[in-house]
This record gives C-alpha cells, sequence and structure tokens, in this order.
C-alpha cells in the first residue's frame, strides 16, 4: 500500500524522510548538470536539443572540376544555440488552391502535363510529348486527393493488391484482361502476376530466363536491373524476392497508370521514355536489362534508342528482348529482326542464348562486349565511339547519341572490372572511386557514419514507424549511405543525385542500388502520393541560390502520401525557411537535436471553406 506525506509524520520516520530528501536533492543536482553539458534526447513538439553529431568524413573527391560536396553530416555547434529562437507553430499566410484541372488534377505531373507546351511541339514523331515540358513558374497549386482515398495497403500484401479508390482507373482491367495484368475484385485491384509474355506468371517466366542461360545468378552477379516498358512492373516485383532490384520504367501514356499501379504496390519504378533525350542515369549502370514487348523501335532515329540501352549497360551486362520478331517468321517481324541483328553487330553485341518457351513465347539474350577488341576490328567503324566524357551530370536534358559510349577506365587508362557479387558489392570498394589516395578510406569512413547515424537517430530517436514504410526517396543522396544503412529493412530506396550536386550516380549503380538525376528545382517523373518518406540531407544549400522554398516544399507535398514523413536535416536557417511552409500546408512538424526537421503530411486539402 502507498505510504502518504500524512502517514510518514505521524508514524515519525524523520530519518527516512531526511534520507528521502537528500536523495532528491542529489538526483535534481546530477540531472541538472548533466543536462548542462548534454541536453535530452527526447523527440516532442516542445524540442529538445541534443549534442552535435561527430564531424562528417570529408567530401568524396571527385573527377569533376566542379567539387561540390555530397551530402553528409555536418557539425552543428552553432544551431544549437539558434533552435531556441525557432517556433515551430509559425505558418506562413498562404492561400493554398487545389490545381484546377477538373478530374485530371490527382494525377497532376507539372513536368509531364504541360498541355499548352505540348501543343507547340513540331513533332511527336519520336515521343517528344512524353518528355519532360516544365511550366514556368512552378505552379504552386495542390494535388486533391482521390474521392475514397485510403492509406495504402502495407508491404509485402500490397504486391498482390492495392486499393482500387487510390489508383481509380480501370481502364488498362479491361484493355489487358486476357494478359492477367491486373483485375478488379471488389475494393481492390488485383495483380495475378501475368503480362503480354508471361502466360505461365512472371515467376515461371524469371525461373525460364535462368534456365535458358545459367551465366545469370539472380542477386549474385545480377542485382540490378532495368526493365523498359514495365506495364504494371510485376517482373520486379517478383525479382525483390531474389534479392534483385529493379527501375521499372514507362512513359504517361495510354496504359493509364501502369507506373501508379507500381508504386502504389511498394515496387519501384519511375515514369521515362526513350525518346529523343538520354535517360537519367549514369553510365555503365544497370546489371542486366530487360525489354519483354517494350513497343520500343530499337532501330529508329538510325539505333538511337539502342544505342542508350548500350550507354547505360554495364559492360558484360545483358539484354533480354522478348518480343514477337524474336520468334515470328512473317514479313514485317522478319523485317524488324533483320535490322536488329545488323545493329546489335554493329555494337559488339553477341548472342548468347535464343530460345522458345512451351507457351510459344520466345526471347533472345545479347551480352555487352567489355573490352574495346570488337570495336577495333569492325570493318565499318559505325556507329564511332563516343568522344571522351568530361561533364559532370551529362545525361540531364542532353539529346540522344549517335554513337558507343566508351568503357569506363581508371585515371591509368585500364579498364574498369566488375566482379564483385552481391551483397559483397554493397560495401566493397567501387570500381569508379576515384584514386586519390585517400577516396577509399573517405567512402569507408562515410558509410560507417551513415550507419551510426541511421541507427542511433533515425531508427532509434526519431519518432517514424519504419513498419508503415516502403518507397523511400533519398533527395541528396551522396553515394548512398542513407540507403546502404536501411538495406535490412523491408523497403526501397529512389537515391536521388540533384544536378548541382557532386556526381556520385556511378557510385551508387555500383555498391547495387539504383537512383537517378534530377533538379529539385522542377518537378520529379513520378506520380502524386507515391513515397511514404522523403530525406533530404543538406538539399538546401544550392537550392535556394536558383529556386524558392516553397516550390519544393510543393513538390514534397505533390509526391509524399498522406500519413508520410519528411526527414530534413539541414542548418537551422535553412530549417527555418521550411518548416513555416510546411506548417501553412497544414504538417505536424518537430525538430530534433537542433538539425532533424521532421514533418508529418496529413489528409488536409484546401476546401473553399479554407479561403
Amino acid at each position: 500500500m502507498p505510504i502518504s506525506v500524512q502517514n510518514m509524520f505521524k508514524e515519525r520516520k524523520f530519518p527516512f524522510l531526511f534520507a528521502f530528501s537528500f536523495l532528491l536533492i542529489s538526483v535534481t543536482i546530477l540531472l541538472f548538470s548533466y543536462s548542462s553539458s548534454s541536453p535530452s534526447l527526447l523527440l516532442s513538439t516542445n524540442f529538445q536539443v541534443s549534442d552535435p553529431l561527430p564531424p562528417p568524413p570529408r567530401p568524396l573527391p571527385t573527377r569533376s572540376p566542379k567539387n561540390v560536396p555530397v551530402s553528409s553530416t555536418k557539425p552543428v555547434s552553432k544551431t544549437i544555440a539558434a533552435a531556441s529562437d525557432v517556433d515551430l507553430n509559425v505558418s506562413l499566410d498562404i492561400k493554398w488552391e487545389n490545381c484546377q484541372l477538373g478530374p485530371l488534377a490527382v494525377d497532376y505531373i507539372p513536368c509531364l502535363d504541360n498541355w499548352k507546351a505540348i501543343k507547340e511541339l513540331k513533332s511527336r514523331r519520336r515521343m517528344e510529348h512524353r518528355e519532360r515540358h516544365c511550366p514556368k513558374p512552378s505552379p504552386r497549386c495542390l494535388a486533391p486527393l482521390p474521392i475514397g482515398y485510403k492509406v495504402p495497403v502495407h508491404w509485402p500484401k500490397s504486391r498482390d493488391m492495392i486499393w482500387y479508390s487510390n489508383v481509380p482507373h480501370p481502364k488498362l482491367v479491361e484493355y489487358k484482361k486476357e494478359q492477367n495484368w491486373v483485375r478488379k475484385s471488389g475494393d481492390y485491384f488485383v495483380f495475378p502476376g501475368g503480362g503480354t509474355q508471361f502466360k505461365n506468371g512472371v515467376q515461371s517466366y524469371i525461373d525460364f530466363i535462368h534456365k535458358t542461360l545459367p551465366a545469370i545468378k539472380w542477386g549474385k552477379n545480377i542485382r540490378v536491373i532495368l526493365d523498359v516498358g514495365c506495364g504494371v512492373a510485376s517482373f520486379g516485383g517478383y525479382l525483390l524476392d531474389k534479392d534483385v532490384i529493379t527501375m521499372s520504367f514507362a512513359p504517361k501514356d495510354e496504359h493509364e497508370a501502369q507506373i501508379q499501379f507500381a508504386l502504389e504496390r511498394g515496387i519501384p519504378a519511375i515514369l521515362s521514355v526513350i525518346g529523343t533525350q538520354k535517360l537519367t542515369f549514369s553510365d555503365n549502370a544497370y546489371d542486366l536489362i530487360h525489354c519483354a514487348r517494350c513497343r520500343v523501335h530499337w532501330d529508329g532515329d538510325g539505333g538511337k534508342p539502342l544505342l542508350e540501352l548500350n550507354r547505360v549497360l554495364k559492360p558484360g551486362g545483358y539484354f533480354i528482348w522478348s518480343a514477337t520478331p524474336v520468334y515470328r517468321d512473317d514479313e514485317r517481324d522478319s523485317k524488324v529482326w533483320k535490322s536488329m541483328v545488323a545493329l546489335t553487330t554493329s555494337l559488339c553485341w553477341k548472342i548468347v542464348a535464343k530460345t522458345v518457351d512451351s507457351t510459344g513465347v520466345g526471347l533472345v539474350i545479347y551480352q555487352k562486349p567489355s573490352s574495346y577488341s570488337c570495336y577495333k576490328h569492325r570493318k565499318e567503324k559505325l556507329p564511332p565511339l563516343c568522344e571522351q566524357k568530361t561533364n559532370q551530370n551529362a545525361s540531364w536534358y542532353e539529346p540522344l547519341s549517335y554513337c558507343i559510349s566508351r568503357l569506363p577506365v581508371d585515371r591509368m587508362g585500364n579498364l574498369l572490372r566488375w566482379s564483385t557479387p552481391w551483397p559483397q558489392r554493397l560495401s566493397s570498394k567501387p570500381p569508379s572511386l576515384p584514386s586519390e589516395p585517400d577516396a577509399e578510406d573517405i567512402f569507408i569512413e562515410d558509410t560507417k557514419h551513415w550507419a551510426a547515424l541511421v541507427s542511433e537517430v533515425y531508427l532509434d530517436g526519431l519518432a517514424i514507424s519504419l513498419g508503415r514504410i516502403r518507397n523511400v526517396m533519398d533527395m541528396n543522396a551522396g553515394y548512398g549511405g542513407f540507403a546502404t544503412a536501411l538495406i535490412d529493412q523491408p523497403l526501397w530506396v529512389m537515391n536521388v543525385v540533384p544536378i548541382d550536386a557532386q556526381d556520385t550516380l556511378s557510385i551508387i549503380f555500383e555498391r547495387g542500388l539504383i537512383g537517378v538525376y534530377h533538379d529539385w528545382c522542377e518537378s520529379f517523373n513520378t506520380y502524386p502520393r507515391t513515397y511514404d518518406l522523403l530525406h533530404a540531407s543538406f538539399l538546401f544549400k544550392n537550392l535556394k541560390e536558383r529556386c524558392d522554398t516553397i516550390d519544393v516544399a510543393v513538390e514534397m507535398d505533390r509526391i509524399l502520401r498522406p500519413g508520410g514523413y519528411l526527414l530534413v536535416q539541414d542548418t537551422m536557417e535553412n530549417i527555418k525557411k521550411l518548416n513555416p511552409v510546411l506548417r501553412s500546408l497544414h504538417w505536424s512538424t518537430t525538430l530534433y537535436q537542433g538539425q532533424f526537421l521532421v514533418g508529418k503530411k496529413g489528409f488536409w486539402r484546401p476546401s473553399e471553406n479554407d479561403n
């Protein structure tokens, strides 16, 4: 039974009271002295600030003359004192409005839905209308929620079923009903794992590829894949079970919302097209590229589309093409096959397998050369070898080239080799790491630093439930340390290398991760409500000189799901600018350690009563 203070006096327990008082005073003094040197690590709306984290590793040396440091954790001794001046409840007085685009507003992608610019195009023959045409200035309207929008189905259940109300686009169900892409069942879309070329199901198709060419070892020498014209991304979705991560891509076209289906399922995907511009990937990125009836004319425009695949395919990597010209001999298909033979021969691609399965569907597997031997012995030197690349981020808004990209070499001119299988490649020295004496030490130091930061702060300190997070984006990825530290979590990370940052995308791919280049002054190639967590480590340093914080916040709000989180690590100056914008969007925000701003997006959207 508890003893009251009054009973203590009645029972004359003065020695106990004296001891208890002494103990209480001692604990108070101890807590006061501790708080002076190391404030609390608790997370609350009345934020408290803890000690700054240890200094970060130095930036990775770069081959580019523009040595911009990559994302890292910076000391914040000056921001600790300034943190007490921040009022997280301050909100900008912005009269937000929903985008006035009728039923199209819920899926609005500013740089892909600029209909004014699209109407003014002189040609659409090479898919120009599916490429980026960003409006100026960036629109500051908000994408409304679909009627009946719900918290998405959680992974892994989401691979096979999603809420119909979240992506209410039934056209694909009717259009592909004979091919088992997707079906509607009650309140859900269900994905049976079928496809145009997957007549026995995608799992059977994946096994068939390995049986056809045993050298393809899923999750070992084949880790990072590009799936061109991916449909609803079932190929990439099922390969996740084999420790393979697939960048699935397709344009925003008449195959209504296929990439939106993929992302709602929790499968990595992005909107893109092979048109007139290079893909936003680094050279020599992918172990394998896959195309199953992807509707790309590889021999078009002098073969530039296939030359672009050659650029992003790793030396010794494979291209799997499953399409009717491979296994049918009618006049049209025979003509396409003959053209493909001529083009792949000129690229020195070698056919390593060609077969037909029990359903009559066939495929051919090509392999890219890993040396210059074949190139040197070509009778006709067409296409020519590309000039040596000198600029970084060279595939951002760059036209397709009619040339064969050069094989990667080190500073001594020796060809780089990729022999490290997954998962060892995640932590081993990346082949394209600069040759400066301390580059490898810096890389190792950075990996350890992010592992500690994610474990001690992100997972233990912040009130973010990773159990409900599947789609993650690192908006300033550096060399992928954040994604590496999360590799054992049931999620995937889209690593974004900003165009004004050090070019580290090659290193990200060499580690067995995926990523893209992007300019955060423009909208990203994804649908609204497609990511659960956005991570931005010192992103605003360079951005604030080129674009407004409000525009970046609007884009964050567009691509983040209701209930999703934004985790920003930055200076107090930038946090003070960003937080009021997020509060005006009715986000909840919390500050941790004087440098981590945690924002949570709600379900709020503007209404007539708000104005």
